[in-house]
């Protein structure tokens, strides 16, 4: 048995890092570039609905853990069968206006952030395998703490089993290939309701993510909202670019 390939950024077996170095990055990119395309039609959230239902909660829980980091409380969170979701918090008064645009920031950031992170961590298998393990167990934890709709405690867990049997059940080419592909779709969560990032209001909930940004923050909610989108792009592009990046 031949020891994983130290130049790979899955650390494969040599004929297996090979073979992935040459296609693996142009398939995370086209699967990025129709992920994308596919949640800006009608039936884009049931053809990906899985994917649809992480975004969310990569989404919410930025709301909530930005909160809790500015020292106020991640009261509960709710996500629905419909894909939507909301995070219930408290904010501390000593951060202000910007303690709130923060927090409103943190949703449609925090995914890319995390996604950056699951990509980065495919540079290791040891590495990989502790990820996508943290990550099941994150979502297990967060079902535990915050999780309080119906539907969220049925699928929250349930997404968090299926990674950890990735992650403990699959070869470490499955699993380095998964968890670029989970990262490259946290990244690329941004994207996933575009009318909502370049939106003032979001119906009945009120101001949108975008919108208290501007009511906060002062500048314009589609300035806020096309800062998010190229950051989430440079993001995603650096991160990818440093994994595949010639190693020495």
């Amino acid at each position: 048995m031949r020891e994983p390939g130290k130049n790979s950024p899955f650390l494969f077996t040599q004929e297996t890092a090979t073979e992935v170095e040459q296609m693996g990055l142009t398939w995370l990119v086209v699967a990025a570039i129709i992920t994308a395309i596919i949640w800006q039609i009608p039936i884009g959230n049931y053809i990906l609905y899985p994917f649809s239902i992480l975004a969310t909660w990569f989404h919410e829980m930025g709301h909530g853990l930005m909160a809790l980091i500015l020292g106020g409380q991640f009261q509960k969170l709710e996500i629905f069968a419909n894909g939507s979701g909301v995070a219930h918090y408290t904010l501390s008064g000593a951060w202000g206006y910007l303690g709130i645009g923060l927090v409103a920031a943190a949703g449609p950031m925090g995914p890319p952030i995390a996604g950056a992170s699951l990509i980065m961590a495919s540079r290791s298998w040891r590495t990989t395998s502790l990820s996508l393990k943290i990550l099941g167990g994150f979502l297990l934890l967060s079902t535990l703490i915050w999780v309080r709709s119906w539907f969220g405690l049925v699928t929250i867990p349930l997404l968090g089993l299926m990674i950890l049997a990735v992650a403990l059940k699959t070869p470490i080419w499955v699993q380095g290939f998964a968890i670029q592909f989970l990262g490259v779709q946290a990244c690329i969560s941004t994207y996933h309701q575009l009318n909502y990032l370049f939106s003032y209001t979001a119906g009945p909930l009120g101001l949108s993510d975008t919108g208290q940004m501007q009511r906060y923050l002062f500048l314009p909610y589609w300035f806020w909202g096309l800062l998010m989108a190229m950051a989430s792009l440079m993001i995603l592009v650096q991160s990818l670019r440093i994994v595949y990046s010639k190693k020495q």
